[in-house]
């Protein structure tokens, strides 16, 4: 079904919504370079595009909703300003990433996958940083950051936020 002017300007993010699937429908495989344009414009892909490309694209809103939640990239909601990746790989898993990790829920207030209460931070894992001589590793905001303690890892936060002031 095609969104008419009044569907589409419903709200922004459908609008948004319609105008990549304009763009972008007619790809071979389009549903990744969709959902990839509508979070890199959005910032997510909130609940209200899922139908709109899932009527665009003849699929079901299940199958939009699949892949969405199959890929870790992917968001439903939006991120905070800051994002903490802490790394789960093997390496640094044995040189204290798991306290690491258990530190960094506890200093965020928040489980993987979402936002500190705050709005300062979005929680994530990753799967290696490539800094396993190096382990335990984060990245915070794209920056990687070697053999972090979960005092190191305060003072890194504590920097984050007060760079934003």
């Amino acid at each position: 079904m095609a969104l008419d002017a009044a569907q589409a300007s419903h709200t922004p993010a459908i609008a948004a919504t319609a105008r990549i699937l304009a763009r972008l429908k007619d790809q071979p495989g389009p549903l990744l370079p969709v959902l990839h344009a509508v979070q890199h414009e959005l910032g997510c892909i909130p609940a209200a595009a899922v139908q709109t490309i899932a009527e665009a694209l003849n699929l079901s809103r299940a199958e939009v909703h699949g892949v969405i939640t199959f890929y870790p990239h992917f968001r439903s909601e939006p991120a905070a300003r800051h994002t903490l990746e802490v790394c789960r790989a093997e390496a640094c898993q044995a040189m204290g990433g798991e306290h690491l990790a258990a530190h960094a829920r506890t200093a965020l207030g928040c489980d993987f996958h979402a936002n500190s209460k705050n709005g300062d931070f979005t929680l994530e894992p990753v799967y290696c940083l490539g800094l396993c001589a190096q382990s335990p590793a984060v990245m915070i905001d794209g920056r990687p950051h070697a053999r972090v303690t979960p005092e190191k890892l305060d003072r890194l936060l504590a920097r984050t936020r007060e760079a934003q002031s």
